[in-house]
């Protein structure tokens, strides 16, 4: 029986799964493999992400968006990383904090494609 996302396990549950099939996937897993050098760092960094984010416990520190910006990144990129993380949401969790994930991943995805898009544009540089 599926539960919502309460705990930082959840969260981690949640990240290990998303990112196993990222890694995986045939449009965006090389990307992926290519820019993270150090999963295990990665992966600590997007549980405290999450969990800042959806358990409003505090633990993450940074500016999740420059290190995308240079990315060869597409709105083809973007759907397709959505489309796992609905599927790994819904298959995992049911509840508010898993609609709220996903609705997150949402937002974040459009405003990541749209500064990439911004910057593309203009060849300004994102503020670091």
């Amino acid at each position: 029986m599926k539960h919502d996302i309460t705990t930082l396990a959840d969260i981690q549950v949640l990240v290990d799964t998303f990112y196993g099939q990222v890694q995986k996937d045939p449009l965006i897993g090389g990307i992926f493999i290519s820019v993270i050098k150090d999963w295990p760092a990665h992966l600590s960094k997007m549980y405290r992400f999450w969990q800042t984010v959806l358990l409003e416990e505090h633990t993450y520190h940074g500016s999740p968006f420059p290190p995308h910006a240079e990315m060869p990144l597409m709105a083809v990129h973007f759907d397709r990383w959505l489309e796992i993380w609905r599927t790994t949401v819904n298959s995992l969790f049911e509840g508010g904090k898993a609609k709220e994930a996903i609705w997150r991943g949402e937002k974040m995805a459009a405003m990541f494609l749209s500064k990439i898009e911004y910057y593309r544009t203009t060849h300004k540089k994102p503020l670091i």
